[in-house]
């Protein structure tokens, strides 16, 4: 199972008596299976949150469940891609990705996992590079090795903090219908929480978009589009319309400034 779940979440930085409150009572359930995406204006609490649900902080006050159980840390269940991409300097691209499949497939021979490492590497276009260290990769091919990695740990979780902001227009695209593909194909759906401040993006994507105001959510709207999304058609490209403009619409009604408070 992949369950989540977020009950009265608060997260502050700082010392107590001058606590900036990043975010500020949060409930949220996500589902096994769920594609969500997390919207919302730069600095509203978007990454805070992706690292409380990863396991890699751990909330001021409240809980964080993951099957009911209280999260302990990281854990091989969940791959995450942030937006400094994580890899190891001393390691190749097809070392950092191999990496990654023994920390989350520990039962596989090693020669499936080279062999596992270089299909990612391919899905993602950098097979020609796999031999390279990441100082010698630019900004989006280091963010796709990182991908790569994340997605061949075929873990139950995927979380994603804008992971193709770097990239191309043309990789963009590619990655974001390589991601759909993957979650649309197999017997059980991963859960995937992506965090983007892209409306369209949101929009291709997501099974339900949690939109942030800062340290809120202020809404939570399940997207009932078919798929594949690229190309819609009638009343399906009418109802995109609508959820793009509705967001829109939450984006001028929230201002993207954080408070701070004490407490």
């Amino acid at each position: 199972m992949a369950k989540l779940s977020l009950s009265h979440v608060r997260f502050c930085y700082g010392q107590q008596g001058q606590c900036f409150r990043a975010l500020d009572d949060l409930n949220i359930t996500i589902e096994e299976g769920e594609f969500i995406c997390i919207l919302g204006h730069s600095g509203c609490g978007k990454t805070t949150l992706l690292r409380l649900l990863s396991g890699l902080q751990d909330p001021t006050a409240g809980t964080v469940l993951l099957d009911g159980r209280p999260m302990a840390g990281p854990g091989p269940d969940r791959a995450v891609v942030f937006q400094n991409y994580a890899l190891f300097p001393w390691m190749s691209a097809k070392k950092n990705v191999q990496f990654g499949i023994r920390q989350a497939r520990q039962e596989l021979p090693k020669a499936e996992v080279a062999t596992l490492a270089m299909e990612y590497l391919t899905k993602v276009d950098m097979a020609d590079a796999a031999d390279k260290y990441p100082y010698q990769l630019s900004g989006g091919m280091r963010q796709r090795v990182a991908i790569a990695r994340a997605l061949a740990m075929d873990a139950d979780i995927l979380l994603l903090d804008e992971p193709f902001g770097a990239l191309d227009a043309k990789i963009r695209l590619e990655l974001q219908q390589l991601l759909e593909q993957l979650w649309c194909s197999g017997e059980k759906r991963k859960t995937v929480i992506f965090v983007t401040h892209d409306i369209r993006e949101a929009v291709q994507l997501a099974s339900r978009i949690l939109f942030m105001a800062p340290g809120k959510i202020v809404a939570d709207i399940p997207v009932d589009l078919p798929r594949p999304r690229q190309q819609l058609l009638g009343e399906g490209a009418q109802m995109r319309k609508q959820l793009q403009d509705r967001l829109l619409q939450l984006f001028y009604d929230t201002d993207g400034t954080e408070a701070t408070d004490e407490g």
